[in-house]
């Protein structure tokens, strides 16, 4: 029985904020890489492994994403199981355990990979997972330990006890507890990476947690086929248990082998995280994108959009994106989230979305916004449509910029081209498609009361939305 890779992307990471955003999640971005994100990163550390077909858990919101970066990887055969709302970690595993008995049998093996982590050194990774693999057939529970390199407060710890033994689970200790934890080389850092069988996993959630293991099983049950997604009953799924896998089943099981992995490894939680993984200069600075640093150290600068000039600082973090600033003491990487949730409790969105929005179709981006006017600057990939809609509250006029676009307005259909546009009135029952070979691009003038992206009534989608 192959490997089934199982990939947990639930996560949004608000605390790499205002980078990751709920609707463009931190495991989608290229943190450590200019060409791949750490999705992108994760699946392809599971290639040499000579594995199954994927299965990829993730929030519903994120589904179109998630496809994406997989078709750019050409995995065409995944399972996306999809979260109708987020509930920890052990019913997320359920649910891959549920879909790979349903694809492979009892006997398909899981390798539950967290999206968001980074490992370079993957000779080692591939070694300790054929390690696991033994002690998995067995019928174990085996999660991953990474052998500590410094006394890390933000890190679970495992001690290990003998013959591969879990001899304890140890939550997040202080600076005094971690120094001991270190100098004695009896724990692990717990990395949330596990491998077991399906069934075994299952029959011990079973055994210790029957009520998150019935909840899944119905919510599973219920499921229904969605384009490449795999839709779970939305009612049934919400009553269940929010735990994680730690909790639920490796604390009290007595199935549990930790397996050491001595390679580098890092789950990039927090903007200190990413300083302290990353490669840095002659003034031990991060500098990444258009920055300028002038007797600077210490420092992790990342621009997005515009020029950064830093000048006599020190231990910041600087982070620029279309829309937002962050500066912060390097030591307080903590504490963006304090931010996020008053970003969240004053009713603003910077939190949510990027001034460019990915959608399935392509991608739009607010140029200007007042109170009754709103500019957009919309990408439509060839061959993609936007749903068959209305407004009640806006008008729209549609000017091409390149490419080529067919419109549905009203009762006409109409093919524009670059510098010809159209005019779209409250009330109107309009579409856009790109029929052609090359993006198009066209720029969009919303007039009316109500501007917000609610106020569309959609009469056909092929996206299912």
């Amino acid at each position: 029985m192959k490997i089934i890779p199982v990939i947990l992307s639930g996560g949004v990471g608000s605390r790499l904020w205002p980078l990751s955003r709920e609707h463009f999640p931190k495991q989608c971005l290229p943190l450590t890489d200019t060409e791949y994100s750490l999705l992108q990163q994760t699946m392809l550390r599971t290639v040499a492994l000579d594995v199954a077909s994927p299965i990829v858990v993730c929030n519903e919101d994120h589904r179109f994403l998630i496809a994406q970066q997989l078709q750019a990887l050409k995995v065409k055969d995944a399972s996306i199981v999809l979260e109708p709302k987020g509930r920890n970690t052990a019913p997320a595993i359920a649910l891959a355990a549920l879909e790979a008995q349903r694809c492979h049998g009892n006997e398909a093996l899981l390798l539950v990979l967290p999206a968001d982590h980074v490992i370079r050194d993957v000779a080692a990774f591939e070694a300790t997972i054929q390690q696991a693999v033994t002690l998995a057939n067995e019928d174990a529970l085996v999660t991953f330990g990474v052998q500590p390199t410094r006394p890390e407060t933000g890190y679970g710890y495992i001690r290990a006890g003998e013959d591969y033994a879990v001899a304890e689970f140890v939550e997040k200790p202080n600076l005094e507890k971690a120094q001991v934890y270190l100098d004695s080389g009896d724990y692990l850092w717990n990395s949330g990476m596990f491998l077991f069988r399906a069934k075994a996993f299952l029959d011990e959630l079973a055994l210790h947690r029957e009520d998150i293991f019935q909840a899944v099983s119905q919510a599973y049950q219920e499921r229904s086929e969605d384009l490449d997604f795999v839709r779970i009953d939305a009612e049934l799924f919400a009553q269940c248990p929010e735990e994680s896998i730690d909790f639920a089943v490796m604390e009290p099981t007595k199935k549990a082998k930790v397996v050491p992995y001595a390679g580098d490894w890092s789950d990039i939680g927090a903007w200190d995280a990413l300083y302290d993984y990353a490669d840095k200069d002659v003034d031990d600075n991060v500098l990444l994108g258009d920055v300028m640093a002038e007797g600077s150290t210490n420092c992790l600068i990342r621009s997005e959009s515009r020029l950064i000039a830093a000048v006599g600082v020190q231990d910041l973090v600087i982070v620029e994106t279309a829309d937002a600033v962050l500066v912060m003491d390097k030591n307080n990487a903590q504490d963006v989230k304090k931010i996020v949730k008053r970003i969240q409790a004053e009713g603003r969105e910077e939190h949510m979305y990027h001034t460019t929005v990915h959608r399935p179709w392509g991608t739009y981006q607010t140029v200007d916004l007042g109170n009754r006017h709103q500019v957009k600057r919309i990408m439509v990939k060839p061959g993609e449509k936007l749903s068959v809609q209305m407004h009640h509250h806006r008008a729209e006029h549609w000017v091409v910029v390149s490419g080529t676009a067919k419109v549905q307005n009203g009762d006409r259909e109409i093919l524009l081209t670059e510098n010809e546009s159209t005019y779209i009135p409250v009330g109107v029952v309009h579409a856009l498609e790109n029929p052609g070979k090359i993006p198009l691009e066209l720029v969009e003038v919303q007039s009316g009361s109500y501007l917000g992206e609610d106020d569309i009534v959609r009469f056909s989608d092929r996206y299912g939305r």
